[in-house]
């Protein structure tokens, strides 16, 4: 029986391959599990075009383009950062549709104004002049966080090729 991450992962490369879109990923608390869902089905490559796992603020100044004043104008874990997560992604890749995230996963890293749990998403397209961003708060550890971060980014990713 498939996972859900599975199924959602396999609907996805369906629709991206019968449209001809790429994909490309921007990925801090997930740890590249977004790349990992979509590389887990046959024939991906053709689909996918790479994943960015940027934990540290570094890098991604580094290799997606985040503003330095951003991170510290907002903090990593922000709507302002996975927007420009989800556009440097994009940029750097040359995929059509490129999927964000950052978030703190836990146990620890929370504080009063962003818990445990705190996610935040960003979906960009090269054919959509808007960047959609949303912020979740995910319940349970750090593996359910993260799973529900990932099941949400591939949500998110289809919702914007519709």
């Amino acid at each position: 029986m498939k996972s859900i991450t599975e199924s959602l992962a396999q609907d996805l490369g369906s629709r991206l391959l019968n449209m001809g879109l790429t994909v490309t990923t921007a990925e801090s608390c997930t740890g590249g599990g977004v790349a990992s869902a979509i590389t887990n089905i046959p024939g991906s490559s053709t689909w996918f075009e790479m994943g960015f796992v940027t934990y540290s603020n570094q890098a991604k100044v580094k290799l997606l383009g985040v503003s330095p004043e951003t991170l510290e104008q907002h903090g990593a874990v922000s709507e302002a950062v996975v927007r420009e997560m989800a556009i440097g992604a994009l940029q750097q890749s040359g995929a059509n549709v490129a999927a964000a995230v950052s978030g703190i996963a836990g146990p620890t890293g929370g504080s009063e104004e962003k818990p445990v749990g705190t996610v935040w998403l960003a979906w960009a397209c090269d054919f959509k002049p808007e960047v959609v961003v949303l912020g979740h708060h995910f319940n349970g550890g750090r593996s359910e966080v993260r799973n529900q971060a990932v099941m949400a980014a591939l949500r998110g990713i289809s919702e914007m090729i519709k």
